[in-house]
């Protein structure tokens, strides 16, 4: 007996296709047809004019002297003075700027990617494999995201104590290797953007569970592990509570270092400010590189979800 589907239902099924085919079509071709109005320039200009206008106002400070700040009459006009205050961070002995640039870009960096590899394997077993306790594990995941930082940090200081390792880099890199909030992140995306179906094609044709991972996890997962990773780089650059307890002056991060431009009895804002700017400079080549790839990556995965 033959298997092969009568003509009509093939032409029927292909109509059906070509039609869903030709709606989606319409719709694109609408959504990218679609041009923006007035009131949505004006909108996107007053979100990025207050985005800018910190930045503007730390170097108008940054660029001046000490009575910049308190002048009544302070012109909008950037001065000459920025480089010279730059260089009083940057040659301030009691800053180390230069070690505690390294040691923000060394933690953050290591952070960030521990946090990446960590969720995405915790979220492609809540998300894809079946155990039993799964959804159970998950709720408790996500609510210790509810537990203040504060309450632990007396018993992580003793024990980072006993252990000897106060004033070590290794103090503020191991708590945060792992995030409730990366887990919870990178299953409902994995949820939504890897198909059952083909995990169990991938099955049929002999793929171990690892392999299933590494080329359908890692790769559908590619645009939120970015996300995830830009965002922890940032939180953990500016993270200032826990390195200010368990860290020392001689061996700071950036935001406990420039903290120390503020312990006289004299804050020059000038020099604070500059310092803050300076600060900012690796997050804005960071967003300026891995801007463009993050969004299209995101929308790519959008497009294809």
């Amino acid at each position: 007996m033959s298997t092969t589907p009568p003509i009509a239902m093939v032409e029927q099924t292909v109509a059906t296709a070509g039609i869903a085919e030709g709606g989606r079509r319409n719709r694109t071709t609408k959504i990218r047809g679609y041009r923006a109005g007035f009131w949505v320039y004006v909108g996107l200009g007053v979100v990025l004019l207050s985005a800018v206008f910190p930045y503007y106002w730390s170097f108008l400070i940054g660029s001046g002297d000490s009575s910049t700040i308190n002048d009544p009459n302070m012109s909008w006009i950037p001065g000459g003075n920025f480089i010279a205050n730059a260089a009083s961070v940057v040659n301030d002995p009691a800053v180390n700027f230069w070690p505690a640039l390294w040691n923000s870009i060394y933690s953050s960096t290591l952070i960030a990617a521990a946090v990446v590899i960590t969720s995405t394997l915790a979220g492609w077993a809540f998300a894809k494999l079946r155990f039993r306790g799964s959804k159970a594990l998950l709720i408790f995941v996500v609510a210790t995201m509810a537990i203040p930082m504060q309450l632990g940090v007396v018993p992580l200081y003793i024990l980072f104590a006993d252990l000897g390792w106060t004033g070590q880099i290794g103090a503020i890199i191991i708590p945060a290797l792992t995030s409730a909030f990366g887990v919870f992140w990178m299953t409902q995306y994995l949820q939504q953007s890897v198909p059952d179906e083909l995990i169990e094609a991938a099955r049929v044709d002999g793929a171990s569970m690892i392999r299933t991972f590494w080329v359908i996890g890692v790769t559908a997962a590619r645009p939120a592990a970015a996300m995830l990773f830009l965002f922890t780089f940032v939180g953990a650059w500016n993270n200032f509570f826990w390195p200010f307890i368990v860290l020392d002056r001689q061996n700071p991060t950036l935001p406990v270092a420039l903290s120390l431009l503020q312990s006289n009895y004299f804050v020059d804002y000038s020099i604070v400010l500059a310092g803050v700017l300076l600060s900012t400079i690796p997050l804005l080549i960071l967003f300026a590189v891995a801007g463009k790839q993050l969004v299209s990556g995101i929308m790519a995965g959008a497009v294809k979800g």
